[in-house]
């Protein structure tokens, strides 16, 4: 295949999906990691695409981010705070994870974690567990409609919450500031993340520092009803201050600089 005839067809899986990843690409073509990132430079040059870490995003778009776009947006970061945030669940516990690609990433590390009980309105969250394949856990998805980021919103979805208590909520937001608190663009999403901060003994929001000052539509819940926030060494200092005389307890990890982590590693590996 010619190199034009390659960027078109990544062109094609851009406009479909909304996004791609440098690493599907190198295994979909058979060619190089170099030789992918050099045609998604030449077609981020010419406009028709929005280079991002670990992959491209299609530009101009207004809409709700779906799924394959957000996957590919500070990858280092959410697995960084993956790993930190996997440290607070024990064994034999109820948790819930709300729909979003950093509640997904730390899913991949959950599901190595004994007798837990998985509660979650993400369709991506519980392929998760279910292709991890353990006997010991269970996982209950709710129903309800389906949004861009893949997450099950609207009246059946918060009905079923409704009747269930969890130990411990990780919540992926949109967005975070001092004015909105934990924000979303999607308002049947926030109405749903919403009974699932009420069904929580403990909320925990996983949030990289990009989340800080962003603000969507609508608010989920208040910077001071998460118990633990877990950001990554890219937030800034002011944040910081700001966030700690909110939240419960702040937790910083630490994330690798560019290209520290390995593409396509294992689930563990890095994550």
């Amino acid at each position: 295949m010619l190199a034009q005839q390659r960027q078109q067809a990544i062109l094609e899986l851009v406009r479909q999906n909304g996004g791609v990843r440098v690493v599907e690409l190198v295994r979909a073509f058979g060619v190089s990691d170099i030789t992918i990132r050099r045609d998604l430079e030449t077609l981020a040059g010419r406009g028709l695409l929005a280079k991002v870490h670990g992959g491209a995003t299609s530009v101009g778009s207004t809409d709700e981010p779906g799924f394959a776009v957000k996957s590919v947006r500070q990858e280092g970061e959410k697995r960084a705070i993956a790993r930190r945030a996997a440290a607070l669940v024990r064994p034999g516990t109820t948790v819930a994870l709300s729909a979003g690609t950093t509640t997904w990433t730390l899913a991949r590390r959950l599901a190595a974690v004994p007798a837990l009980t998985v509660v979650t309105n993400s369709v991506r969250v519980a392929e998760v567990f279910r292709h991890a394949g353990r006997g010991d856990q269970t996982v209950v998805l709710t129903g309800g409609v389906r949004t861009p980021s893949d997450a099950l919103v609207g009246p059946v979805a918060v009905a079923a919450i409704r009747r269930l208590n969890v130990d411990l909520l990780f919540l992926g937001v949109h967005g975070m500031s001092v004015r909105a608190g934990f924000t979303t663009p999607n308002m049947m999403e926030a109405e749903t993340d919403r009974a699932l901060v009420e069904a929580a003994s403990r909320l925990v929001v996983p949030a990289d520092h990009t989340k800080w000052g962003t603000v969507g539509i609508s608010t989920i819940a208040e910077l001071r009803e998460a118990d633990v926030l877990v950001s990554d060494s890219g937030l800034p200092q002011p944040a910081r201050e700001a966030l700690t005389g909110h939240v419960g307890e702040l937790l910083i990890a630490e994330a690798p600089p560019a290209g520290g982590y390995q593409e396509g590693a294992g689930p563990l590996d890095g994550a």
